[in-house]
This record gives structure tokens, C-alpha cells and sequence, in this order.
């Protein structure tokens, strides 16, 4: 397995290692639901080194990544962040990933692991002036209602204007840094990249915090699914599309890109499956894979499922037919027949997220 330039810390904190897509990383430290709850009311610190960095640079470069996303980058105001997808020749979702316009000249562009092969070989093939910096810059992320704080008393100034969805470039400590404020668990959040030789101080740094505590993927997991978004590979998939995925508002029309004309196929007709939030009545959480029954015919099938923590009941993804995705509707899911409530995005509606930050938020 790979391992990141943090992987010698994790036996500091008792990590529990898995495999993730060749990855050596931490599914827990001290538990999957203890660190749930300690981004939802601290803040928790996450390795996220595995994923993908690319640096577009020039206009052809920016305008080449256009015809391969749902969105538009090339319109992206320098400073700003902006969620996308990356596609297939038939336009089925590839990857999905987070965009950075650094200034006039440069975008980031931010994937997952899973897929990181797969995007840089088409990166390689189509984009004139892609650059791949992933083997050089990890990836922490501090999450949670406190972080504004803590990276403030670390001498982030920065935090005081990101607002959601933007970010910056500093220097501190003899280090080119990129921040972002996007964030996965619905709090505050902040994506920090770090060149290889200075994430294990960054880390320690932060982990020493008395309101900060390392967190692993299952946490991860447990918290964007409170919030319904979706998971490259699982979720999101070479036999979707971004519509059928719910991710209609970040398609730029007006652009040309990878199976446009079957994605207007099925906006113009209306008949196509979407992604859905599903929810149980009590602890039993609907599995990856279960099938959705309605009214005794076989509707869609959950993509992802788990206990959430901070809602307290079993919720889930899955695609049903798009005149079925409303609210209230009941299914029953796999084998069980477990019922499920199709509900409104997010599960949990208590996030700091999308907050304005105050200089109170700033203070000890």
C-alpha cells in the first residue's frame, strides 16, 4: 500500500489502517463515533493526502479542463472555489473534484483517489499544460465549528475573509501554503496543501491543539452522509450522469463538454433516475446495494448507507425514478424490507458550514 508523508503519525494516535484504493490510512483513532461528534462540536483533523492536485496553467489548459467538467472554469473568479465533475466520453461521471482559480493564469483542481489514474492519463491526453503535483503536496484538513479559531491562533490570518467556497495562498514557516474553505462535513472547514516536507509538523501542530483531535475515514463517512453529499465510486459512477446525480445546478449549459446531448436527452424528457436521500425510523441504517422497492415493484437501488450520529437514525443514498424523488414518499429497502423515507437535503440541518465567520468565532 501507498502511504502518505503522515503515516508515521498515526501510530501516535492509535490508528486503526486499512486499505483505501492502495492507500495506507486511518478508518478511526479512537472511534468512529467520537470523532464524529468532536468535528460537530470541536474540531477534528483528517489526512487527506492520497487525493489528487493538478495545476492547469494558461488559457488553452483552462479551456481544454472545460470540455471535460460539467462546470466552467474558465469563468471562475480568481479566489474562488467551484464543485465539479469530471466525465466520460458518454458523459457518465468519472470523478468528481473541487476547482481553485489561484489567479489569471492558474487553477487547481482537486480529485479523489480512487479515480486518480484514470484523471491523470486524461489529463495527460487532452489538457495541454496540466501539471500533476500529487506526489509532491499532502493534503489536512481541519473540520469543525472551532476551526476558524485554532487556525487563527496558529497565525492564519486568512480565515478572517475566506468566505465559503474560496481560497488563498500564503506563505508561513519558509512554505508556499494553498488553503481553501470548501469543506465534506457540512462545518467549517478548511482544506490546507502543504509541500510533502512540511505536513508532519502541520499536523503535530495541530493535533497538540487541546480542541483538536485526528480523525479517520469512517468519520469522514459518517458526516457527509449527514449531509447528503456523495461519494466518487460509490455514489457517483461511470453509469450516471451528473443529472441522474443530482448535480444539475453545477452544469454549465452553455458550455460544450463530454455527453452533453445525452444529458439534454434527459432534462428535455424528464425520465431519468436521481439521487436521493433516504431515512429510517430508527438505528437500521439501508446498505450499498440494497434494493428500493415501492409499492412492490423493484424502484432503484442505495448507493450508501450508514447510523448517523448527530440524527440518530439510519440514513442513505439511492437512485429512484425522478417522479418517485419527492418528499415523504415511503420504500422499503433490501432484503428486510427496511422502510425508508425519501427526505430533503441534509439529514442534519445544524451545520456551521455555510456561516458567516464573526470575529467572536475568532476569540478564545
Amino acid at each position: 500500500m501507498q502511504q502518505t508523508p503522515l503515516f508515521e503519525q498515526y501510530a501516535k494516535h492509535n490508528a486503526r489502517v486499512v486499505d483505501f484504493h492502495g492507500w495506507a490510512l486511518p478508518l478511526q483513532f479512537a472511534g468512529i463515533i467520537e470523532e464524529h461528534k468532536q468535528v460537530r462540536t470541536e474540531a477534528g483533523i483528517f489526512d487527506c493526502s492520497h487525493m489528487g492536485e493538478f495545476l492547469f496553467t494558461g488559457a488553452d489548459a483552462m479551456a481544454a479542463l472545460d470540455r471535460l467538467v460539467i462546470g466552467s472554469m474558465t469563468s471562475l473568479a480568481v479566489g474562488k472555489c467551484r464543485y465539479t465533475a469530471l466525465l466520460h466520453e458518454d458523459g457518465g461521471i468519472l470523478d468528481d473534484g473541487v476547482a481553485l482559480r489561484l489567479s489569471e493564469e492558474e487553477l487547481l483542481l482537486v480529485t479523489n483517489a480512487g479515480a486518480l489514474d484514470s484523471v491523470a492519463a486524461l489529463f495527460q491526453q487532452k489538457v495541454p499544460g496540466a501539471k500533476n503535483l500529487s506526489a509532491d503536496l499532502a493534503k489536512i484538513d481541519i473540520q469543525g465549528p472551532l476551526a476558524p479559531r485554532i487556525l487563527s491562533e496558529f497565525g492564519f490570518e486568512c480565515v478572517r475573509s475566506l468566505t465559503f467556497w474560496s481560497g488563498a495562498q500564503l506563505y508561513r514557516k519558509g512554505l508556499d501554503l494553498i488553503i481553501t474553505r470548501a469543506g465534506y462535513t457540512g462545518e467549517w472547514g478548511y482544506e490546507i496543501f502543504v509541500p510533502n516536507e512540511g505536513a508532519a509538523d502541520l499536523w503535530q501542530e495541530l493535533a497538540a491543539h487541546p480542541s483538536v483531535k485526528p480523525c479517520g475515514l469512517g468519520a469522514r463517512d459518517t458526516l457527509r452522509m449527514e449531509m447528503g453529499y456523495p461519494l466518487s465510486g460509490q455514489d457517483l459512477t461511470a453509469d450516471r450522469t451528473a443529472l441522474e446525480a443530482g448535480l444539475d445546478r453545477f452544469i454549465a449549459w452553455d458550455t460544450d463538454f463530454l455527453g452533453k446531448a445525452r444529458m439534454e436527452a434527459q432534462r428535455d424528457s424528464g425520465d431519468y433516475q436521481v439521487l436521493t436521500l433516504l431515512k429510517s425510523a430508527d438505528k437500521r441504517a439501508p446498505r450499498h446495494g440494497f434494493e428500493l422497492v415501492y409499492n412492490g415493484e423493484t424502484a432503484g437501488v442505495v448507493t450508501s448507507g450508514t447510523f448517523g450520529p448527530s440524527v440518530n437514525c439510519g440514513i442513505g443514498l439511492g437512485y429512484v425514478p425522478r417522479a418517485l424523488a419527492q418528499p415523504g414518499v415511503m420504500l422499503e429497502a433490501g432484503p428486510r424490507k427496511l422502510p425508508v423515507q425519501i427526505e430533503t437535503p441534509p439529514f442534519y440541518k445544524e451545520s456551521t458550514g455555510r456561516n458567516r465567520i464573526e470575529a467572536h468565532h475568532l476569540q478564545p
